[in-house]
């Protein structure tokens, strides 16, 4: 249509003009609310919970008595949860995510598998902790044990370790691949020598970010039946546990209001190991990134 005909060419495009700038106002609203509900939730949390934070909070079992309450098995039961976890998924995703991007021939099979590890990695966490009971607690005789909570995180986070290692796979360019071989390199030597360690950081990157998720997670520990009141460490893999999301979680229900300052408490510090996982994932990032691009 020519610009000249009745103005209906400039009519329509300012008319998209101005929608164009109607929606993205929407979405700059949008983005700022979220970010002033977050950091009210924030500032709420950290002035509730900084009062409670010292020592003895940090180096105290639960407790009845607020005064004397603390999260030491709850943090040392989170940190054997997160190890045990990393134990089980690291090497099965990344394992199963070379073999499904190197190794596996293109077909319907290879087609089903990834749109079912897509799907699954949306699957609410609620069901993969009645699968975890039935399959760990129940079934495999593991009971309320930290290694039945670290199978059921493991399962929550696979599909999450597999999609990133394969995109970050897929990142390196076929060029390198094809001069290794051309050198007479087996498959295995050129994935172990070139193709891992040019995609450590997108795995490591993948991987971190997948267990900060699962160390958050409350509703499966819930579900295999972690303990909420646990005056004990944990001194091996069939212990019973309680893990930081649990402890909130109950200490949240508490009529008194002393337990939601140490809910808030506790919150800070499952925070501050957040922040600081997701802080290696980018230190690991940078040094992988550093050391590819030097060499």
């Amino acid at each position: 249509m020519e610009p000249s005909e009745d103005g209906s060419f400039q009519t329509h495009r300012s008319r998209r003009k101005r929608i164009g700038v109607a929606l993205a106002g929407i979405l700059f609203l949008a983005t700022i609310f979220g970010v002033v509900v977050l950091v009210t939730l924030l500032v709420d949390v950290v002035t509730s919970g900084t009062p409670w934070l010292d020592g003895r909070f940090i180096t105290s079992f639960p407790s009845r008595n607020p005064g004397e309450a603390g999260i030491k098995s709850a943090l040392f039961g989170s940190l054997w949860l997160m190890g045990l976890t990393a134990l089980i998924s690291v090497p099965l995703g990344v394992a199963s995510a070379v073999y499904l991007e190197e190794y596996a021939r293109d077909g319907w099979f290879l087609r089903l598998i990834q749109i079912n590890i897509a799907n699954l990695a949306g699957v609410p966490s609620v069901v993969y902790g009645i699968l975890g009971l039935a399959l760990f607690v129940r079934f495999a005789a593991l009971g309320q044990s930290l290694l039945a909570g670290a199978l059921t995180l493991s399962l929550l986070i696979l599909p999450i370790i597999i999609i990133s290692t394969q995109e970050a796979l897929r990142s390196i360019p076929s060029g390198i691949r094809e001069n290794a071989y051309a050198l007479g390199a087996t498959r295995w030597q050129v994935i172990w020598s070139h193709v891992l360690p040019m995609a450590a950081p997108g795995i490591f990157t993948g991987v971190i970010l997948a267990l900060s998720r699962a160390i958050g997670e409350t509703a499966p520990l819930i579900l295999i039946g972690a303990l909420t009141f646990v005056p004990f460490l944990p001194r091996g893999a069939l212990d019973q546990f309680t893990a930081l999301p649990i402890q909130i979680f109950n200490w949240t229900a508490r009529p008194q209001s002393e337990f939601e300052g140490l809910a808030a408490a506790a919150i800070v510090v499952l925070m501050i190991l957040l922040f600081t996982m997701n802080l290696t994932a980018i230190l690991l990032r940078n040094y992988f990134e550093e050391r590819r691009a030097g060499s």
